[in-house]
């Protein structure tokens, strides 16, 4: 029962809402990993599910080393779940009211230094033996700053050559125009019509695995990782350090703040000021070196 309930959520987020995959399979692990919970405490219907019952949930996350980001995030699906619940009339009452999530801790995005990453680039571009679809990713998810989600759902038709720009459906299926720079727009200019010659179909998929198919967020991972490896000792490696990248080096030249909140497909522009803070720090860090008085 819990489970049908379940999966109709997950329905209504993605036909109703427009949720993206990548929401929809965390939403569904955290509802699966709440199942588990409510299986081993011999909890068989949803209408025995209390706030004691949730803050015993909780306690466990903390207890197996969740993170707050993570334990807040879980708090999120489970609001989400049993508001749809109590709408639907599934249940009489919704037992997620009140819940308090924990604070965030505060952490500034990882970035990579400008130039090292302009060498690793240059570097890639110059060996013969980096594929072009590599070079070509990493050149766009710099140059762009889309998120991995984005970069996989590029079909070669969302490339325009003349505009110098791509068309990128982002959260919520809500879709932009974000301009290519000359770097990404040569390595991407070379690229799709290398994938035009190879595939026969109209509007392939712009980037792809070994066996043709449309390449997974997984892969993506593994190539920033590499690269990222070769030039910075950081722990996290994700395509989303470039993301990162991408809007602190825009800031540090003197881009607007709007202007990056409306290229990184952001809803709040108090998303996009945290990377205002990573920019303040490099700015106090600097002082600190070069002023006598500092």
């Amino acid at each position: 029962m819990i489970h049908r309930q379940i999966r109709l959520f997950l329905e209504y987020l993605d036909a109703e809402r427009k949720f993206s995959r990548h929401t929809l399979l965390s939403y569904e692990q955290d509802l699966q990993q709440f199942l588990s919970f409510l299986q081993s405490t011999k909890i068989h219907s949803l209408n025995e599910v209390d706030r004691p019952l949730l803050r015993s949930f909780l306690g466990s996350l903390v207890e197996q080393g969740y993170r707050r980001k993570s334990i807040a995030r879980k708090i999120a699906a489970l609001r989400s779940f049993f508001r749809y619940l109590k709408k639907s009339n599934h249940l009489r009452t919704n037992p997620t009211l009140n819940l308090l999530a924990p604070r965030p801790q505060k952490t500034l995005p990882v970035y990579v230094d400008e130039e090292a990453i302009q060498n690793l680039l240059e570097t890639m571009k110059e060996q013969d033996g980096t594929p072009h679809r590599d070079y070509a990713l990493l050149e766009l998810l710099y140059g762009t700053g889309i998120r991995v989600g984005e970069l996989v759902s590029l079909n070669c038709d969302d490339v325009d050559l003349i505009d110098r720009s791509i068309k990128v459906m982002g959260k919520g299926s809500k879709q932009r125009i974000v301009p290519l720079g000359r770097k990404a727009f040569e390595a991407l200019k070379s690229f799709v019509a290398i994938r035009r010659s190879e595939m026969g179909k109209e509007n392939p998929p712009l980037f792809v695995g070994q066996q043709g198919e449309r390449i997974s967020p997984r892969v993506v991972h593994r190539i920033v990782s590499r690269a990222i490896s070769r030039i910075a000792d950081i722990e996290k490696k994700s395509p989303h350090v470039l993301r990162h990248s991408f809007a602190t080096h825009m800031l540090n030249r003197g881009a607007e703040l709007r202007a990056v909140k409306e290229l990184l497909g952001h809803e709040s522009l108090s998303t996009t000021q945290v990377y205002t803070h990573v920019s303040m720090e490099r700015l106090k860090k600097a002082y600190k070196q070069a002023h006598p008085k500092a």
